[in-house]
């Protein structure tokens, strides 16, 4: 087949080159923009010239994988699969996606209905350690069900633990979901995640850089992060160890300018320490949906006021609090000392302390006045939060 004589030739010289180049090399990312997908893919076919910048080892390499290389059966079994290519130029690309520069994927086979640019505009990526606590578990699965709600899209990458929670939760809710896999796209990896990501593919999108069929390797998920940080708003790290995948994610992420997030975890966890030491540097801490999408959301998107509980003193009027407060915790007091703690004259404290009692705050003792048991637990509480 002759690519540039073919009226898809940048289609198909892509295709070939997914086969043949590993994600996010980036020498052959400079290749594709210095000489054009076409003619990268020609001399790969032809034999050469040899492109600049590698050895004879890997150039032989790289010709022996394109000699194997087939489009025209790549893009049929793409097709039986339900899947399509995606690549720069097209109408579907994530145009946020040519901030990889060179590492840019050469394009991305999406399995799935919905459009993956538009969806991309508004993403969040939630990941986080695959072996995970029941606590991180269920705080992937609020976020990934909150920003469903607040109409997000939600990013992972279909691993076990976290990054399975927070796709569950999106779908639970109704919402939509990305799973960027390390592998061929109509491949179910991990295989215990074969329903999730057939529910995923129905309901949402599955994407990745490898063609169909081919197979996952430890450095294909760490190259694969680098598109989950480039594709979304912001990146959510749920648990993660000093040495998890996902901080490789997260930092991505800050090198890409986008928003870094963590939520924190007991102390004592070490799966919390990677997060942790990322909210030491420049991650801000989040602990539900409200608080992602009021930073990574448009102007206006902020999260409610957080408040401890409304005691039943906060409703009285300043100035019998200010009296209430001026009453000993033990004892009584007479009413010129009430009214010298609560800085008024001797008769508002009076008429303060009548208004008092008959809610129940206070009782008269003779000429002193002392604070009821109900009172005094009120009080204590709220001097505790001063």
């Amino acid at each position: 087949m002759r690519l540039d004589d073919d009226p898809a030739g940048e289609l198909r010289a892509r295709v070939l080159l997914s086969r043949v180049l590993e994600p996010g090399d980036e020498a052959g990312g400079r290749w594709l923009r210095e000489l054009g997908a076409v003619e990268v893919a020609r001399r790969l076919r032809d034999g050469g010239p040899q492109l600049v910048g590698i050895t004879d080892k890997r150039w032989a390499g790289l010709l022996d994988r394109a000699e194997q290389a087939e489009p025209e059966r790549d893009l049929a079994v793409a097709q039986e699969a339900g899947m399509r290519f995606v690549t720069p130029g097209n109408g579907e690309w994530p145009g946020q996606l040519d901030d990889l520069g060179d590492a840019r994927p050469v394009g991305l086979w999406v399995r799935g209905r919905p459009s993956l640019r538009m969806w991309a505009l508004r993403s969040v990526a939630v990941v986080g350690a695959r072996a995970c606590t029941e606590y991180g578990a269920h705080m992937a699965g609020t976020l990934g069900a909150g920003l469903a709600e607040h109409g997000w899209v939600v990013v992972s990458g279909g691993a076990y633990g976290v990054d399975g929670a927070a796709h569950r939760g999106a779908l639970g809710a109704g919402g939509a979901t990305v799973a960027v896999l390390a592998c061929g796209a109509d491949r179910a990896y991990p295989r215990g995640h074969t329903e999730l990501l057939g529910r995923i593919a129905e309901q949402g999108l599955v994407i990745g850089e490898l063609p169909p069929g081919d197979h996952p390797t430890p450095s294909r998920f760490i190259v694969r992060n680098r598109v989950i940080a480039a594709l979304t708003r912001g990146t959510v790290v749920v648990e993660a160890a000093r040495r998890s995948g996902s901080l490789v994610t997260a930092r991505a992420a800050q090198r890409l300018g986008r928003h870094t997030m963590g939520v924190p975890g007991p102390a004592t966890s070490g799966l919390s320490a990677g997060v942790h030491e990322l909210l030491r540097d420049d991650a801000v801490l989040v602990t539900d949906a409200a608080e992602v999408v009021e930073l990574v959301g448009d102007m206006g998107e902020l999260a409610p006021e957080r408040r401890g509980p409304v005691l039943p003193r906060d409703l009285l009027e300043p100035g019998a609090r200010r009296v209430l407060a001026a009453l000993p915790g033990r004892g009584t007091a007479p009413p010129g000392d009430i009214a010298r703690g609560a800085q008024t004259t001797q008769d508002d404290a009076i008429a303060r302390l009548y208004e008092l009692r008959s809610l129940g705050y206070v009782e008269r003792h003779g000429d002193g006045w002392k604070l009821t048991r109900q009172a005094m637990i009120s009080v204590r509480g709220g001097r505790s939060r001063c």
